[in-house]
């Protein structure tokens, strides 16, 4: 039992122009994205290939027509900036907002630094874009408190075999509660009638059904898209639209290595006796977002009521039960079970004890000691701004990043391992085969997915598409020395067909 899983997070990122408070988001996100192409590939555009892709399918065993889906499901290539990265991430626009995917990866640590890899790429992409205009402002939140939300994604590739119906009994109840320690904290309770009251989640607020395909509309707790850019015979892609954009290392590294053991108890069937399914999901979600001192009691299908903290510590427990029975842990699994239980434990003790690891709680200490040193009302502007801020990816406004700079929010990986995973891929994935593609070759690649890289080799000769359905197929072990000794990408694509 591990964490070790292929694991990818996306955020839509908030993007405004304070100068021009009437600009249009998806102008300004078309022009962040084209900025950041045009410097990464200065003499060649490089597509996203959507020909191998369907978002229509639904993990409960059929397709979504057309006519009835989400518009945002549904993506035209030809109006949307969209291009592939030497890192083997996405960058594209996602209706009103940049979005960031990361590359495919193994472990929650990995994940972890390619995200604020997309941190930084958005940040320099900005900066790119606002030499033509006035300065464009970016924030990794989840909010505009004006009604509208968008999102941060987790994709954990699950094993096939896996009952879906399973995958949303259990995973209910440990997304409406995990909220306690990935929350990203909301000043404003609502959706349109703002209540200017602090939540511990920025996305609690936005869902409003149990299952669905949906992302933008209808927002489901467990949404069904089976799309999983891998062996769909073998896999399944669980696209979880429900976690809040983490600037702090703790929570981010908890939110992915929690719900990865978590998944891997299914997959091993060790969830079979489960029990803890929430008589009310919808308003347990809310509840627990509401209460900051996370005394409330969730009531349960079975008649029994717990607290968001001790459905938490069940999960944990039956996660450390099921490691009993083999005899070495790994790192990366050792490390987020060591986080998992200190936060648990700090929290039963007193939320300002994680003011350090936690977002929520350290939004909260630096809104709360304003309030009260100012005597302010929570509706007061200074605090909003406070609650915007937080999330600024501007390291001169960004008021995480302060803390972090002051040793006030726990650093978890460093500068030199993030600036590193801008430009190179992560690798232990097939994403390694993509990013150094494209490092290497890229006037020779006219396009790019997950799962194919498609190369351009001469003028006489068919584009010619390499898939890589196996997303841990193609890594730096497997194809380190082909890459070495390929003269051009016409020898790369020779040695990969002897290989």
């Amino acid at each position: 039992m591990s964490v070790k899983r292929v694991i990818g997070i996306e955020n839509e990122y908030g993007i405004s122009q304070p100068a021009n408070p009437t600009a249009n988001p998806m102008a300004l996100s078309t022009l962040v994205v084209d900025s950041y192409a045009n410097y990464v590939y200065p003499h060649k555009k490089i597509r996203w290939d959507y020909d191998l892709e369907d978002p229509l399918r639904d993990a409960r065993g059929f397709d979504l027509s057309r006519p009835e889906a989400d518009p945002s499901l549904i993506t035209d290539e030809m109006t949307v900036s969209n291009v592939i990265l030497t890192n083997g991430a996405r960058f594209y626009v996602d209706h009103a907002h940049p979005e960031y995917a990361t590359p495919e990866v193994n472990s929650p640590r990995e994940a972890l630094v390619w995200d604020r890899a997309g941190e930084l790429i958005i940040t320099k992409a900005a900066e790119l874009a606002s030499q033509s205009t006035q300065e464009i402002y970016i924030h990794k939140n989840n909010t505009d408190n004006k009604g509208v939300s968008y999102g941060t994604h987790e994709n954990y590739l699950v094993s096939r075999e896996t009952p879906f119906n399973k995958i949303i009994s259990v995973l209910t109840t440990f997304f409406v509660t995990r909220q306690i320690f990935t929350g990203a904290g909301r000043l404003g309770v609502g959706v349109n009638e703002i209540d200017f009251e602090y939540q511990i989640s920025q996305r609690a607020d936005f869902f409003e059904t149990l299952v669905g395909l949906e992302t933008t509309m209808r927002r489901p707790i467990i949404n069904t898209r089976d799309e999983p850019h891998a062996d769909p015979n073998l896999y399944r892609r669980l696209h979880v639209i429900i976690g809040d954009a983490n600037m702090s290392d703790v929570a981010n590294l908890l939110k992915i290595g929690t719900t990865s053991l978590v998944l891997k108890l299914l997959e091993d069937s060790d969830l079979d006796d489960f029990e803890l399914e929430l008589d009310a999901p919808l308003e347990a979600l809310k509840m627990v977002s509401q209460d900051l001192e996370l005394k409330k009691k969730l009531k349960l299908k079975n008649g029994k009521y717990l607290t968001a903290i001790e459905i938490q510590y069940v999960f944990l427990e039956r996660v450390q039960q099921h490691l009993e029975k083999i005899d070495e842990i790994d790192p990366d699994t050792q490390e987020t079970l060591n986080w998992w239980q200190e936060i648990l434990d700090l929290l039963r003790e007193d939320i300002f004890l994680t003011v350090n690891y936690l977002d929520w709680v350290a939004k909260l200490n630096l809104i709360q000691n304003i309030k009260s040193r100012d005597n302010l009302k929570w509706s007061d502007s200074v605090l909003q701004m406070l609650d915007l801020q937080y999330a600024d990816l501007n390291p001169n406004r960004s008021l995480a990043r302060l803390l972090e700079r002051k040793g006030n929010l726990k650093r978890l990986v460093g500068d030199a391992e993030i600036i590193a995973a801008v430009k190179f891929p992560p690798i232990s994935t097939r994403a390694w085969f993509r990013g150094q593609s494209l490092l290497r070759f890229s006037n020779q690649i006219a396009g790019a997915s997950w799962d194919s890289v498609i190369f351009d080799i001469s003028a006489d000769r068919p584009l010619l598409r390499i898939p890589t359905l196996d997303p841990l197929k193609g890594n730096q072990e497997q194809l380190g020395d082909i890459f070495e000794s390929a003269k051009s990408a016409a020898d790369l694509v020779m040695r990969l067909s002897h290989s």
